[in-house]
């Protein structure tokens, strides 16, 4: 392969991880990194080698791309049937290739769902001024350059962006005690246990489910701690017959629910001080398709 064609196909990956983080759509990542190499081989082979830094035009040019498509994400937000939930990856779906070990927590942190869910809060310009920045360590020059704003500017959309994390405080790391405490709650959720779950549950924990219209879920966000344990007892008791087993989301303890051997749910947690804070349930069939591929591959880890 031209050193320069493989050089230009190396950057695919860390495109789509950075389109992914933008947009929480692990389809729209790929059609921003389609639409980018499109936009590069419609160029003529002087005007390629006339651009200095290819690697750079390329993540200049998918970062515009998701910043026009996050300006008109809240519309099509409204429409969508119900709540939506970032689109959620499996353990092995991370996209990077090596990375510096400095680099390598921001970049955990930066897949799990709850920083993923504070994100869809921010502005267009503030979520792509802070990942480039704070996440994928890009200069604040450069980011002025893609994002249409002054140096000065980026820097207070990144500082903004950083306020809403703390104000949100979502946890850095998992505490060693959360895979277990997934674990309680898939096993209280299987007996239907109302006491045992509410002991796992912060009082004013909120459980979001994602049905997309297409599948069957929550309208509204259940919060407190007594009403979505009954929640979750009420569809054990009514016998939904879930096989729950055991998997990583987003690089964090989660589970995953298969019915007649299809994978019809992937649960997220955001656990604080032993507690449960936040569960997303992600049912949408259009958001599970990397799952269906992978976790056939995985097996059950307690079968292990």
């Amino acid at each position: 392969m031209d050193p320069s064609l493989s050089a230009i196909v190396s950057e695919r990956r860390r495109l789509i991880n950075l389109a992914y983080r933008m947009l929480g759509s692990v389809a729209e990542a790929e059609d921003v990194v389609q639409e980018t190499y499109t936009r590069w081989y419609a160029m003529s082979r002087r005007e390629q080698d006339a651009i200095e830094s290819p690697g750079g035009w390329l993540t200049t040019v998918a970062s515009r791309i998701c910043l026009d498509l996050l300006g008109s994400a809240r519309a099509r937000r409204e429409r969508y049937v119900g709540e939506w939930i970032p689109e959620p990856v499996p353990d092995g779906t991370e996209w990077s290739s090596p990375v510096d070990p400095a680099d390598r927590v921001t970049l955990d942190e930066s897949i799990n769902m709850a920083f993923l869910v504070v994100l869809e809060a921010m502005t267009p310009a503030e979520r792509v001024a802070f990942i480039l920045h704070d996440v994928f360590r890009y200069p604040f020059g450069e980011v002025a350059e893609i994002v249409g704003r002054t140096p000065a500017a980026c820097r207070q959309l990144a500082s903004s962006a950083r306020r809403r994390l703390r104000d949100a405080d979502v946890p850095a790391t998992p505490a060693p005690s959360t895979a277990g405490i997934v674990r309680n709650f898939k096993e209280a959720w299987q007996a239907g246990d109302i006491q045992a779950l509410i002991s796992l549950l912060d009082p004013g924990v909120v459980a979001t489910g994602d049905g997309g219209g297409v599948a069957n879920a929550a309208p509204h966000p259940v919060e407190g701690g007594a009403e979505v344990a009954r929640y979750f007892a009420d569809l054990a008791a009514r016998g939904v017959g879930y096989t729950l087993l055991e998997r990583t989301v987003n690089g964090r303890p989660g589970l995953v629910a298969e019915h007649d051997g299809a994978i019809v749910m992937v649960m997220a947690f955001d656990i604080a001080d032993d507690r449960i804070k936040h569960i997303w349930a992600v049912l949408n069939p259009e958001k599970l398709g990397g799952w269906r591929q992978g976790d056939a591959e995985a097996g059950d880890p307690e079968s292990e």
